[in-house]
């Protein structure tokens, strides 16, 4: 095992994304959603980083090509399971992250199963897109939650018939309440939609990977 910089980025990255989870744990909204994105964000860029400077170096490793999947989809898995959980529920959001948190499972199982075969399976760069596309959806929907929360303080203690009359532009705004909402509804369907088009590349690459491991997968006659 070679610890490398790229290596140390890509372990840092591991490590980084329970640390999602456990800011919601340590900290109050919204500074826990401030220390997630920022989090998120980083590990990232790191992923960035890592393979940039592996190919520039010459420093790629096996290691380096075990783990770096391993922490995207930690990062990925873990940062929708915390979103969901504080979100509403809804469909809109729960059926994106479930088919690609089913990709996922399904897909390391295949590699699991495969062995020495799972070469077969080289990420290819429809993949990559999705996962780029994972990435700023995710960072989207944080952002979504840090605006819905700083628009739930700014409105406690305000009656709701002026709250309503500021929002419709009939009164002063000096709490904000307009751009909140505003950067609110934007990040939400932002996020959404990228989610959305992430999820449809996830069963894209998932059925991908599914029939390049098909002839393995069959018993021998």
């Amino acid at each position: 095992m070679r610890w490398t910089i790229p290596n140390i980025l890509t372990a840092l990255r591991l490590l980084a994304a329970p640390g999602l989870a456990v800011m919601f744990l340590y900290f109050q909204r919204p500074w826990a959603d401030w220390f997630a994105l920022t989090l998120f964000v980083a590990a990232a860029v790191t992923d960035w980083f890592d393979g940039y400077l592996a190919r520039l170096w010459g420093q790629e490793s096996k290691l380096g090509a075990m783990l770096d999947p391993i922490a995207d989809k930690a990062m990925v898995v873990i940062a929708l399971m915390v979103i969901v959980g504080y979100s509403s529920m809804s469909p809109w959001l729960v059926l994106p992250a479930t088919f690609i948190l089913f990709r996922e499972v399904f897909v390391s199982g295949l590699r699991e199963y495969l062995g020495d075969t799972a070469g077969t399976l080289k990420v290819t760069k429809l993949a990559k897109w999705k996962t780029t596309l994972q990435m700023i959806a995710i960072a989207t929907l944080f952002a979504q939650g840090m605006f819905e929360h700083y628009l739930a303080l700014s409105l406690d203690g305000i009656d709701p018939a002026a709250a309503a009359q500021v929002m419709e532009g009939g009164a002063p705004d000096p709490h904000g309440l307009r751009w909140k909402e505003t950067g609110m509804e934007w990040a939400g369907h932002l996020g959404l939609t990228l989610l959305w088009i992430a999820a449809a590349l996830t069963l894209v690459t998932g059925w991908d990977y599914f029939t390049k491991a098909l002839p393995h997968l069959r018993e021998d006659r």
